[in-house]
């Protein structure tokens, strides 16, 4: 899995960094920054929940193929 982020489209609500912390965290505007471009199957279904939850769709994930 990869992990990709528009930051122009981020509306800093902070959800990813709560759903996903081990794979986001925010930026001193709380803008989303990537932790795990390629996070760990342990950390996937959170990623994957985390950008479904976004209220800005800035988040993309993308399975390795």
């Amino acid at each position: 899995m990869q992990v990709e982020v528009d930051q122009s489209r981020c509306v800093a609500s902070g959800q990813c960094a709560m759903t996903a912390p081990a794979v986001f965290d925010q930026d001193d505007d709380g803008k989303v920054l990537v932790l795990a471009p390629a996070p760990p199957p342990s950390a996937q279904g959170p990623a994957r929940q985390a950008a479904a939850m976004c209220p800005g769709m800035a988040i993309t994930t993308r399975d390795d193929t």
